[in-house]
């Protein structure tokens, strides 16, 4: 499943509910708190204390993690694509940086694809304002909506989260 909406759109919250039945649930966070920016770090913490204790909490960004088995929540792949991007060099503008990120979202997808796990993905629709003004704000768009694009052609379930009001879309 994948549950996309804005910022702050509630998709989240959605996404924890429709695996809140379930005791197996690996939360893979993919962003950690920053001990400089303490505006981030509540919002870490903010999620992981609406977490039910019994869920196992996995901070990573490695795709792989994806096939364990059971029941993943991913929270998010907009806080994944962004990891990669700074892993890859594309924010440095590193030669071949491209290239890189390329084959990182590709080995998201496939793990995406060909786990046995049930997955629900958290991402940000980025489709939806206006053109970024930076280069690498483009780039993270354009990546970030790629990604989407390939994880909901392959989803069992696409949900779209508006104003806290999930809509299913598939």
């Amino acid at each position: 499943m994948l549950v996309l909406g804005g910022s702050r759109s509630g998709k989240s919250a959605h996404a924890e509910s429709l695996v809140a039945d379930r005791d197996d649930v690996v939360y893979l966070a993919t962003s950690t708190a920053a001990p400089e920016d303490a505006e981030w770090a509540q919002r870490v913490a903010a999620h992981r204390a609406r977490r039910p204790a019994g869920w196992t909490t996995l901070e990573t960004t490695v795709p792989s993690d994806l096939l364990r088995g059971g029941t993943v929540l991913v929270d998010s792949v907009t806080t994944w694509v962004a990891a990669l991007m700074e892993q890859t060099g594309v924010w440095a503008d590193e030669p071949g940086a491209l290239d890189r990120l390329a084959g990182r979202c590709d080995a998201l997808v496939g793990a995406w694809t060909m786990t046995p796990a049930h997955v629900v993905a958290v991402s940000d629709e980025v489709g939806l304002g206006v053109v970024p003004e930076t280069r690498s704000g483009r780039l993270f768009r354009d990546a970030l909506g790629e990604v989407n694009q390939r994880l909901a052609g392959t989803a069992d379930e696409v949900w779209f989260v508006v104003a806290g009001l999930p809509q299913r879309l598939r």
